[in-house]
């Protein structure tokens, strides 16, 4: 006899496991969840990097040059709230703005040298804090979580 919980609906173990899933992917999610974390990362690297400017600086860097409308759909903001942070950014040498060369009209947010040293500064931090908060995980179970979690991200529901 199966043993698992059922979830709310009182369906079977595949249902809990989906639902276990779920509940822990809503805490990840959650904006005060990650707010935490950026305001953790960025902790003591100037004025202009914190929590709000974190997701713009780290989405420049994933995605290269891009306008604040671009960008607002990338990190989940408006164009106005993009335009407000890489102010902040662009004040601190972080990035830069360019003229488009597909479009003369429009400007393109780019990443400075410092804005990229920067950028890999944060991904030492977050690479680290990752490791702390799994320092007592054995390491085959955190192999196999990192492998997992890969497979979720590219095969599940976000692929």
């Amino acid at each position: 006899m199966d043993n698992t919980p059922a979830n709310e609906t009182g369906t079977g173990a595949g249902d809990y496991v989906g639902q276990a899933i779920a509940d822990a992917l809503s805490v990840l999610l959650r904006r005060t969840t990650r707010a935490r974390l950026h305001s953790r990362l960025t902790d003591g690297m100037g004025e202009a990097l914190d929590e709000l400017t974190y997701p713009v600086i780290s989405a420049l860097a994933r995605t290269g040059p891009r306008s604040a409308a671009d960008l607002a759909h990338e990190v989940g903001l408006d164009r106005s709230g993009v335009t407000r942070r890489a102010s902040r950014l662009e004040a601190a040498g972080l990035v830069r703005r360019e003229t488009d060369p597909a479009d003369r009209r429009a400007q393109l947010l780019v990443l400075t040298e410092d804005g990229r040293s920067t950028v890999a500064e944060l991904r030492v931090r977050l690479v680290d804090h990752i490791m702390e908060s799994m320092s007592s995980w054995p390491p085959d179970e955190a192999e196999t979580f990192a492998r997992q979690l890969r497979r979720f991200t590219t095969e599940g529901p976000f692929g």
